[in-house]
């Protein structure tokens, strides 16, 4: 980039050439918000696939009912996931301002990207910048019971809005969009259906909510949209089974914030009430690593029985910061240490969550190992090395 810049030559970056080349005159379906985006993306183009719609994609992550991240089709609709990273080395914008949004989505607002955010105050102003690129007639469909994104649309929202939440609200302005725990949703207090599917927690209640309502602005009927959830199957790394082995279920979730963590693990615990919790954790993004969440750790990982976490090449101390936790922390610098354990502590009707943002090692293939490997060892094994 240095080169290109002294020596003068065109450059565009992947946002701006993905606007100008694939984006532009399409109806652009834009989600946003700091957790729930690729969930909530999926959500959406399943809906208007199974609509009629054939939408193109460009999502974080691979749908399991597409089997791929991104797609191109000749229809007029496209959902892309709408990160508020920045856009390049040469443009420091978020890159959700290039989308041409006609509906976008505001799931949730919180501190995060550390590296290229000083507060939460700088991350809110590109989302009122990417809220000034709504049209008029478009569509921005938000999350009511945020106060970050209440302070977003104070500054200024020249579009439609259409408010979700869990419950209906008792201040101005009120919700329009509710779901109760029992998947029942209403839309301005008359319910219109009940979402029944197969995930959990009240994070995913609330994505599939904000797909309905940013669905039905592009036109599918609200009854179509709920079946079409009811036959969502998920995102890998999203809470993705990897395996069972004697009674033990390991999990792969992409969970690495705070906030990610501790919804992944309440939704868990929520659906598995009787069988323990051994969460498996590496801090891996940027923030993470800074250590700049590492406080808000301990109550993240409250719902887990046991706490395994990888602290390979941290600049800070996990034993310290999980010392709240107690013996239910156990912090490895070695990955092979790390697995030995986490099998050694497993038992049948074990939940193993395995929590990162990266591949983490190959974890997931060697915990399967490890596991099938230790129902033949015996039990002593695991008592000497522990």
């Amino acid at each position: 980039m240095e080169a290109i810049l002294d020596r003068g030559l065109r450059r565009t970056s992947g946002p701006q050439w993905l606007a100008e080349n694939v984006l532009h005159g399409k109806w652009v379906l834009a989600v946003a918000g700091t957790h729930g985006k690729t969930t909530t993306s999926a959500m959406l183009a399943h809906i208007l696939d199974e609509a009629g719609f054939d939408p193109g994609f460009l999502i974080g992550g691979v749908p399991v009912d597409f089997d791929v991240s991104a797609r191109l089709t000749d229809s007029a609709f496209f959902v892309i996931e709408a990160d508020e990273y920045d856009t390049a080395f040469f443009d420091k914008r978020s890159k959700f301002v290039h989308y041409e949004a006609r509906t976008a989505i505001l799931n949730n607002l919180e501190f995060d990207h550390a590296d290229i955010f000083a507060d939460l105050a700088a991350i809110e102003t590109q989302f009122h910048h990417f809220v000034r690129t709504i049209p008029s007639q478009g569509r921005i469909v938000v999350n009511g019971g945020d106060v970050a994104l209440a302070r977003v649309l104070a500054r200024g929202a020249w579009s439609d809005i259409e408010r979700f939440d869990a419950s209906p609200s008792n201040v101005e302005p009120r919700v329009d969009w509710t779901i109760a725990d029992d998947g029942a949703v209403t839309l301005d207090g008359s319910r219109v259906g009940r979402l029944t599917f197969g995930h959990t927690g009240r994070h995913n209640r609330l994505n599939a909510l904000a797909a309905l309502a940013a669905s039905r602005h592009a036109g599918v009927p609200v009854d179509a949209g709920l079946r079409a959830l009811g036959t969502f199957g998920g995102v890998k790394r999203r809470m993705e089974l990897r395996g069972r082995v004697d009674g033990i279920a390991l999990y792969d979730d992409f969970a690495h914030h705070p906030t990610a963590i501790a919804t992944t693990l309440e939704g868990l615990r929520r659906s598995e009430p009787r069988g323990r919790i051994l969460a498996v954790l590496e801090p891996r993004s940027n923030t993470m690593k800074l250590g700049t969440m590492k406080a808000a750790l301990p109550a993240s990982l409250a719902q887990a029985d046991e706490v395994f976490c990888y602290a390979a090449n941290l600049g800070w101390d996990a034993g310290e910061a999980l010392v709240p936790l107690g013996g239910r922390a156990h912090v490895h610098d070695e990955l092979g240490a790390l697995v030995d354990a986490v099998t050694c502590a497993a038992r049948p009707g074990d939940h193993i969550v395995v929590m990162s943002n990266g591949a983490f090692g190959g974890v997931h293939a060697r915990l399967l190992d490890s596991l099938a490997a230790s129902r033949a060892r015996d039990e002593a094994a695991c008592a000497g090395g522990a």
